[in-house]
């Protein structure tokens, strides 16, 4: 890491009706962990789904890209920050509990604070 933290945010907000536009926040954060960049990645709306376990396991690889579950699998493992919108979470019925190991709930206080100390934020 450079002397300055660098950071980006990116909001994603599709899960499986657009299964490319899912996997680009990941694809991006992804491409950023493996330069020695911090990735946060926020999920809103449809996209919250992306963070329930079970949820990407059998979702199709779209877009050209790797499976969903690979690139959040690898995401995790590099060590990215999963945010997931609290009032989205309950919009659709997901407790938290239901959640993938890592994600934390948020709402958009966090968020607002997240995108202040980034570097740049990308939504999808």
């Amino acid at each position: 890491m450079t002397a300055t933290e660098e950071k980006i945010l990116y909001i994603g907000s599709h899960a499986e009706e657009k299964p490319d536009m899912a996997a680009v926040p990941f694809v991006f954060a992804n491409a950023a962990l493996a330069m020695d960049i911090k990735a946060t990645v926020v999920l809103m709306s449809e996209g919250v789904y992306l963070a329930r376990k079970g949820y990407v396991d059998n979702m199709p690889a779209a877009g050209g890209f790797p499976t969903m579950a690979k690139l959040l699998n690898d995401f995790r493992d590099q060590g990215g920050r999963l945010l997931v919108c609290t009032p989205c979470i309950k919009e659709r019925k997901i407790d938290v509990t239901d959640l993938v190991e890592g994600a934390q709930a948020t709402a958009a206080a966090q968020v607002n604070l997240e995108a202040m100390s980034s570097k740049a934020v990308f939504s999808f």
